[in-house]
């Protein structure tokens, strides 16, 4: 073999091979962040309806993920919460509703000590969704209730389940919410504090 048919040889396998990777690069990346986001992955894209914006949005969730300065809670941090959460499912037999609040605040709080930003909601999920993308479904639920109630409450200026009109959030969803508010302040801590499971489910 000349040569010159050498070297074009060569140059065609190389340029196979790159395309190859250049291929394969897409699918491996789609492949990572599915598995990294879960269910988040699938919301994401549905929500963009374009494939490769939703992966660049996750990508990028990704990026600001690696510039804070996350931090463990220590054995007695997390102590102090499970305590705090326990007094919060203990005070929701009496006030349901406001309950709903102190445990939307506690998991806040959990969250601002481990070093993610909590000003804005939707920013918040995004944060979490790169660690916490598993319970991330709860945390929505659980919001999504507390901010109906917290909407009737303005409007009626009541949170009396006797006295509300029908559209009321029922003590049940009230109940819901607070147990998928425990999976996240569960995952939070690192899913290894006995928050007394029992106490509203």
């Amino acid at each position: 073999m000349s040569a010159g048919l050498l070297v074009v040889v060569i140059a065609v396998i190389v340029i196979a091979v790159a395309a190859g990777a250049l291929g394969l690069w897409p699918m491996q990346r789609s492949r990572r962040l599915r598995s990294k986001f879960g269910p988040e992955y699938d919301r994401t894209v549905e929500e963009s309806e374009d494939r490769r914006r939703a992966e660049r949005e996750l990508a990028e969730r990704e990026r600001r993920h690696s510039d804070f300065d996350l931090r463990e809670l220590s054995d007695e941090e997390k102590q102090r919460y499970v305590r705090q959460w326990a007094e919060v499912q203990e005070r929701f037999v009496d006030t349901p509703a406001e309950t709903l609040t102190e445990a939307d605040r506690l998991v806040t709080t959990v969250m601002a000590e481990r070093g993610y930003p909590t000003e804005d909601y939707d920013q918040r999920l995004a944060d979490l969704s790169v660690q916490h993308a598993t319970v991330l479904g709860h945390y929505r639920t659980a919001h999504e209730i507390t901010t109906r109630q917290a909407d009737l409450k303005a409007q009626t200026g009541s949170v009396s389940t006797e006295t509300m009109p029908t559209e009321a959030v029922s003590t049940e969803d009230m109940r819901t919410a607070i147990v998928h508010y425990r999976e996240l302040f569960q995952d939070l801590l690192d899913g290894r504090a006995d928050t007394n499971k029992d106490a509203v489910s």
